[in-house]
């Protein structure tokens, strides 16, 4: 496993986080999170996910994996530190008449022993940690020997990377926080995890699908953390531009000719497998 670089260590992750958490909190994530739920669908296939099979959740979100891995009849455990988050795919479970057990916790810091589990998930959750060392050391640490790590990460030229930028361009994040679309490249997954672990990677593609590009900024702005937060964070002045550059990068990748917006992103789909 890589080790952390002094300059990494004099980041002030806590702060960071507590920030993130903020942004992650406000709005209703949910209401984009459970459009995107084919994504865990097909990761639990990637994975090769058996019924009975330990699986935890990073991350989780609104729990997409979460429900995707319980559908299996695998005994899941599904955490992540925004407990609102959490609350929503507790809600989804119950509608769905799914056993899964709920549980605040932070990525970089897994309240769970060594080997706990068979497989590990997450699904555009992970890759928002801070510290990215940290996080994949905790994903490779809770996994048993010859178990399997499955990743869904936004590639760095991919719509969302790229709106990620382009929120950057605004608001600027932290000295020497990296960008999370890194996880997206099988290169820097592999510097990740080192030699505890082999990476198997592809390319995959999710199509937003909203009924303009109008609607979809409206979701995001409006739901999407990140971008509720970027746009409260900038003078009101500079608020019509970024609106307009949004417009912008959405008529770039939009392949719908009927008025509506449909927008391919590329992302990441790895399964990891710890060494023996």
């Amino acid at each position: 496993m890589n080790i952390q670089t002094p300059d990494s260590l004099s980041i002030d992750f806590a702060a960071i986080k507590s920030r993130q958490h903020a942004a992650w909190g406000s709005g209703d994530y949910a209401v984009i999170g459970t459009t995107v739920q084919i994504v865990g669908e097909t990761l639990c296939e990637a994975v090769d996910l058996h019924a009975g099979e330990r699986v935890l959740d990073v991350a989780a979100g609104n729990g997409n994996a979460t429900l995707a891995a319980a559908r299996r009849f695998a005994e899941v455990v599904s955490t992540d530190y925004v407990g609102a988050l959490l609350e929503r795919g507790r809600e989804r479970a119950k509608a769905d008449r799914l056993p899964v057990t709920f549980l605040e916790a932070d990525a970089e810091n897994l309240p769970f022993e060594t080997g706990s589990f068979d497989v590990v998930l997450s699904t555009f959750g992970v890759m928002f940690a801070p510290d990215h060392e940290r996080a994949a050391s905790e994903l490779v640490r809770v996994c048993r020997p010859g178990g399997r790590i499955g990743l869904a990460n936004w590639t760095p030229e991919s719509f969302i990377g790229r709106l990620f930028k382009l929120i950057g361009q605004y608001v600027p994040p932290a000295p020497g926080v990296r960008s999370p679309a890194l996880w997206g490249t099988k290169a820097y997954l592999r510097g990740l995890v080192g030699a505890h672990a082999s990476v198997a990677a592809e390319s995959r593609t999710f199509a937003f699908r909203y009924r303009s590009p109008e609607h979809f900024v409206e979701i995001f702005r409006n739901y999407y953390g990140p971008v509720l937060k970027a746009f409260a964070a900038i003078d009101p002045k500079e608020r019509p531009v970024l609106e307009r550059d949004l417009h912008v990068l959405i008529d770039e990748f939009n392949i719908a000719q009927d008025g509506t917006a449909v927008i391919p992103s590329e992302y990441l789909e790895a399964v990891i497998t710890k060494a023996r």
